[in-house]
């Protein structure tokens, strides 16, 4: 038998405790991680509560027949009334204004917001995207009313969920679907253009929304 000095014992103890500690780091991490991504929890709607899908082209349906239109989908996917109040090339600011009255009108128990891609096609001010989104999420909460937030992509060769919608979602704790109108717009076949879906990227559209409501509980 080969006998272990002292400092060898040591040495060894210091590498497994080493091990142990990057470990436990690794859990830490993989933890944070999980809770960073888990979707807000927003009030189950009951089966009389109204949906208000409120946007621009996207939320209108360009592209497809009406009843092919991510709001009638959805209505369907998810058993309850969606009002579609989407008006094509609006932008957030118009948008901010005209809330009231949808919200009036309406009197949903959710808004699904989907705005601010023809403030990105005309590159308007971010800063002022970003503001009129939160503002527009407040106003519907202050009225009772529960917010999913769908990202819209960066126009570009390789279009991305612009980064001022996870920011506004992570600060106000608002659900956000962020990948889909990326997923739909970067394939032809899920298209009627170059920015619009046609039937089929429509019904992604609402599979997605429809999946997002799970998530947080709302269904």
């Amino acid at each position: 038998m080969i006998a272990v000095n002292g400092p060898l014992r040591r040495e060894g103890g210091r590498r497994a405790a080493g091990a142990r500690a990057r470990a436990l780091a690794l859990l830490a991490c993989i933890a944070l991680a999980g809770c960073g991504a888990k979707t807000p929890a927003l009030p189950a709607l009951g089966p009389q509560d109204v949906v208000l899908a409120f946007g621009d082209s996207l939320t209108f349906g360009t592209g497809a027949r009406a009843d092919q239109s991510y709001p009638a989908v959805l209505a369907g996917l998810i058993g309850r009334k969606v009002v579609a109040a989407g008006v094509p090339g609006e932008v957030s600011a118009n948008g901010l204004a005209r809330l009231p009255g949808a919200l009036e009108a309406a009197a949903p128990r959710l808004l699904v917001l989907c705005h601010g891609g023809n403030d990105l096609l005309r590159r308007l001010d971010e800063a002022e995207l970003a503001a009129n989104l939160r503002a527009m999420i407040g106003l519907a909460r202050s009225r009772g009313v529960a917010v999913v937030l769908v990202a819209v992509p960066k126009p570009g060769l390789f279009p991305d969920a612009h980064p001022v919608y996870a920011a506004v979602a992570d600060e106000l704790g608002v659900p956000l679907e962020r990948d889909v109108l990326k997923a739909i717009l970067t394939d032809n076949e899920l298209k009627s253009d170059q920015v619009h879906p046609n039937a089929r990227g429509y019904a992604r559209l609402a599979e997605a929304v429809a999946g997002l409501l799970r998530k947080a509980k709302a269904l």
